[in-house]
């Protein structure tokens, strides 16, 4: 619904290998974290975003997307629906050119902003799962 196979394939493959992971920490046991390792395996950089800032895979973290001192080509957004859309407006204002909620996230007025602006989006879904399936 809030995703097409074409938009998928789109961001997945022609956007840019520069994601940002927000919610990205160094714990293990979230999904973040294991998100972001297929991530890279298929050749994107993962930058973590976290109030901790943390590196994770290597990546030096930063606190917010604003604070990323390079263009993001897509911000994976891995906090709960009520924080994402001010998320969404951030990945707005920082320039990238996707957004990509996670399973699970939805904020509709987001979507229509994002869209609006002129992004890619795709909602409630994974690009862990997705990504292999392009073969």
């Amino acid at each position: 619904m809030y995703g097409d196979e074409a938009t998928i394939r789109k961001i997945l493959t022609e956007l840019g290998d520069t994601w940002a992971v927000v919610g990205l920490s160094s714990n293990r046991r979230r999904a973040a974290y294991g998100v972001a390792e297929v991530l890279q395996r298929f050749g994107k950089r993962v930058v973590p975003v976290h109030p901790k800032a943390e590196t994770v895979h290597g990546e030096p973290g930063y606190a917010s997307l604003a604070e990323i001192p390079f263009g993001v080509d897509v911000v994976d957004v891995f906090v709960n629906s009520a924080l994402a859309g001010a998320v969404a407006d951030e990945a707005v204002a920082a320039g990238a050119r996707a957004v990509w909620f996670q399973l699970g996230v939805v904020d509709e007025a987001a979507y229509e902003r994002t869209r609006s602006a002129g992004l890619e989006m795709v909602m409630d879904r994974c690009p862990a799962i997705e990504i292999p399936r392009l073969g």
